[in-house]
């Protein structure tokens, strides 16, 4: 590439995981765009007591900027250095001035920048507009040059055509294979099942549908839960808690347990074409992974080969009945040939830079990106 991109990518948090389930997903992407030339920038608050709970320090392959939530001066100064990049990226959910930053963003816009609004969690922002005609965020959609998403498929492309989007690309969640691979059985994490995730609203009841019923069923298997929030709440006596599981953790997590499953919040399984990173992470490491059911699932991995689909608790159970650490194993190997010849961050950039217009390392203008 002759000219990389100068790129501002306002986001939750680089540095730290804590409550912040994009950050895998950030650090693959933004590593990826690194290894092809261009240069992030990542402005994200001290918020939220990430900054205490870093797991790792600032990366050689992208700039982090961290910026006080108290008063709008240290992100008024953030802005205003970002008006020099040639890519200005507005991700949802920083949780900090996100609505100052939404249409701050915009103001940016000159000849030859090109303004991107990335959502982690489109189902949700869709939902939210839809329940919130009055949302000041509908009116800024048609402004953005291009709005990304890590999940959705077509039915947040058409939703967010229907708002008025120039141009609407999913750029899904992927496998990193420097950060999740193969790693040695830990004996902590030895178990049947494991589960890792927050304890969230609008996925607790599938949590508690997919892996605690699932595991009142098979009360002779052990069942792993990694996570926060989980701390208060009475689970079955053959469930382990963990607490929250660090990334540089995950890969031990998926090597020692038969499997690993995945659950989707309530509106990405709604919406569905919505694999969470942990399918990657899982994936990468080789691990069998059983996923609840969602549309699309046959576009990252093929079921019964690659990855076991479950509809209901009573299917999870069924599946960790049936289960041999043969089997395990091959469909674990399976998994991980797959996203690495087709669901690396480095197939996803290649989408970033084709939609962000680059030809022969140089971008095109927003207008003909568009036409």
């Amino acid at each position: 590439m002759s000219r990389g991109l100068r790129i501002a990518f306002f986001g939750s948090s680089l540095v730290s995981a804590y409550w912040n389930g994009a950050a895998t997903y950030y650090r693959g992407l933004i590593r990826a765009l690194h290894a092809r030339g261009h240069r992030v920038t990542f402005y994200e608050p001290d918020a939220f007591g990430r900054q205490q709970h870093r797991d790792m320090a600032d990366p050689d392959w992208a700039r982090v900027v961290v910026y006080t939530e108290q008063g709008t001066a240290d992100v008024e100064r953030c802005l205003e250095e970002a008006r020099h990049a040639d890519v200005v990226v507005k991700a949802s959910g920083v949780g900090v001035f996100d609505a100052l930053l939404e249409a701050r963003v915009l103001d940016l816009t000159r000849p030859g920048t090109q303004v991107v609004f990335w959502d982690v969690d489109a189902p949700a922002t869709l939902e939210r507009l839809a329940h919130h005609p009055d949302d000041p965020f509908r009116a800024l959609v048609p402004r953005y040059d291009h709005v990304f998403t890590y999940g959705g498929g077509e039915p947040v492309v058409s939703a967010y055509r229907a708002l008025g989007a120039r141009q609407c690309v999913p750029i899904y969640n992927a496998l990193d294979p420097s950060t999740h691979h193969p790693a040695p059985v830990e004996a902590r994490f030895t178990g049947d099942l494991a589960f890792l995730g927050n304890r969230l609203p609008d996925r607790e009841a599938r949590v508690e549908d997919f892996f605690l019923k699932a595991a009142e069923h098979v009360p002779g298997a052990r069942f792993l839960l990694g996570g926060s929030g989980w701390e208060a709440r009475p689970l079955p006596s053959n469930v382990t808690r963990l607490g929250h599981v660090y990334t540089h953790e995950h890969n031990a997590l998926n090597c020692s347990a038969r499997a690993v499953l995945n659950i989707h919040r309530d509106s990405m399984a709604r919406f569905g074409f919505s694999p969470a990173t942990r399918v990657f992470e899982a994936a990468g490491a080789g691990a069998c992974l059983i996923t609840d059911a969602f549309l699309g699932v046959e576009l990252f991995l093929e079921p019964g080969r690659e990855v076991l689909v479950a509809r209901s608790g009573e299917e999870v159970a069924e599946h960790v009945r049936r289960l041999t650490d043969a089997e395990a194993r091959r469909i674990g190997q399976a998994a991980l040939r797959r996203v690495l010849a087709g669901h690396t961050y480095t197939h996803r950039v290649s989408q970033v830079e084709a939609a962000l217009g680059l030809r022969n390392g140089s971008a095109t203008t927003t207008r003909e990106c568009v036409a």
